[in-house]
């Protein structure tokens, strides 16, 4: 590393150095390193005789939890973690290795980016990484950690890679830095205020967890893995299952309140009917109106969508859209079943969204969902209205098993818009027009907007109890794992991007 100093001032920083966070992501002693005695090759500026070990940048293969993964930790200690033409070939080097061998790739990112000293060297350097990281997704899983500065041309291979956790405080991605933008656009801005954790948390949407520090980083990446396959060819690692397959909670059965404008949160939903409860939430603090993250029904990993009524009444958005669209591809490329919990209304209304372009990010759901051969599920807990009742996993597009809730109201739209378009005139001419109103809603809710409509037509397999639920998903999961499907042949399709 790079000495003792430049180590204390890492510690000071609140940062963990390279081969320090491996210790704590990787099983004890399985750590085993490739190309140590790298060093700089640029002799224009000197940099062959600059004291840089590894050439900032740690690389190899261990295990986590017994299964292989490749990794690389660059290390600020040495050269600020700058990538130059030996750094970048040591993570090419891995990444090849993991793509062959068909184990995740774990990049542990400090870097303060290009080396100025190898010029086009380095930005080459970066191409090579970006396009290894785009020939190896959905092949095997491909994780970033950003634990320091990440800038310029070096946020685009954590922006290809399936996760990006950031460290809070210490943590920060941008394009331009602040001192651009304020030169460009008279803005000012802090480094935390322009890409801090909490920002691409919460706004940007491209950071999917945020922890408090490096160790708490890298013990979520490790029960991050544990859900998910090493690559595509293989199945989800099963759990040997405690949870009681056949439990029947009747908690459930009393959730969803009588009044359909109340809210209910959606994860007391997901805690009664997963594993033990226990629920990993994917980018929680982004588009908090969909719910998407991982768990287990009878040891089987599974990926999680649903709606949140407690924001936004669950409705879908831009936002929404983009985050479902791109979990739901994740699943499906390492056959992840998706079991989907719907409570939609339909898709926001107003001119920011039709103009943001909510067709062209809504249809990336619709593609996602009607593209995936995964293994789908769908539970409709309430509503489940207009264009988005088809796109959530619904039977029209390939879902396995659609069932209901006694509490779902499958429409067109909801009952009160619907009685205005339908009977406007009657209301106007009604003497009476609120109470002669309410009526012919509770006639519409009644008669249509209730789930006995679409299971006469087969749209929904069953309308079950909410309390029956996990054993019912339980059941198709055993028969669905074995689901073998396919989409026509083809170089590959075009998702609205």
């Amino acid at each position: 590393m790079g000495g003792e100093e430049r180590i204390r001032r890492q510690h000071e920083a609140g940062k963990l150095t390279a081969r320090e966070r491996l210790d704590v992501l990787l099983d004890p002693g399985s750590f085993v390193e490739l190309d140590p005695f790298v060093t700089p090759r640029s002799r224009e500026f000197g940099l062959d005789r600059v004291e840089a070990p590894a050439d900032g940048v740690v690389t190899g293969h261990g295990t986590i939890d017994g299964r292989p993964t490749h990794v690389f930790s660059q290390d600020f200690t040495v050269l600020g973690g700058s990538l130059g033409e030996g750094h970048a070939e040591k993570i090419c080097k891995v990444m090849d290795l993991a793509t062959r061998t068909g184990t995740p790739i774990i990049g542990l990112n400090d870097s303060g980016g290009a080396r100025i000293q190898e010029g086009v060297v380095s930005l080459g350097g970066y191409a090579e990484i970006f396009l290894r990281n785009t020939l190896a997704s959905g092949v095997v899983p491909q994780i970033s950690a950003i634990m320091g500065p990440c800038a310029g041309g070096a946020v685009y291979s954590p922006a290809i890679t399936d996760f990006t956790l950031m460290v809070r405080g210490t943590a920060y991605m941008f394009v331009t830095g602040p001192q651009v933008v304020r030169a460009v656009t008279r803005e000012d801005v802090s480094f935390e205020d322009l890409g801090g954790a909490d920002v691409h948390a919460s706004k940007s949407g491209i950071a999917h967890f945020v922890a408090a520090d490096d160790e708490e980083c890298l013990l979520l990446i490790r029960r991050l893995l544990g859900f998910l396959p090493s690559n595509n060819l293989e199945e989800p690692p099963r759990r040997a299952p405690a949870d009681d397959p056949g439990r029947a909670d009747a908690a459930l059965d009393e959730l969803v309140p009588e009044d359909p404008t109340r809210p209910y949160d959606m994860h007391q939903v997901l805690q009664h009917v997963v594993d033990d409860a226990e629920f990993l939430e994917v980018h929680a603090g982004f588009a908090r109106n969909l719910i998407v993250g991982f768990a287990r029904l009878h040891g089987r990993p599974v990926g999680v969508l649903a709606q949140q009524p407690a924001v936004l009444a669950g409705v879908l958005d831009i936002d929404a859209s983009v985050k479902g669209a791109r979990f739901v591809r994740f699943c499906d490329a390492f056959n992840l079943p998706l079991v989907t919990f719907v409570d939609v209304p339909g898709f926001l209304p107003g001119v920011a969204q039709e103009h943001g372009g909510i067709i062209r990010h809504g249809a990336k759901l619709l593609y996602a969902y009607c593209e995936a051969t995964t293994p789908k599920l769908t539970v409709i807990t309430r509503k489940a209205y207009g264009g988005a009742y088809d796109v959530m996993a619904s039977k029209h597009i390939r879902g396995d098993l659609n069932l209901a809730w006694p509490t779902a109201e499958i429409a067109v739209m909801g009952p009160e818009g619907a009685i205005d378009i339908i009977f406007r005139k009657e209301l106007a001419d009604a003497s009476d027009p609120g109470a002669r109103r309410r009526e012919l809603v509770a006639e519409y809710r009644a008669q249509f907007a209730t789930p006995y409509v679409a299971a006469a037509r087969g749209y929904v397999d069953d309308v079950i109890f909410p309390s029956q639920t996990r054993r019912r998903l339980i059941a198709a999961l055993e028969v669905l794992h074995r689901k073998r499907a396919a989409n026509p042949r083809r170089k590959h399709g075009n998702i609205p991007l």
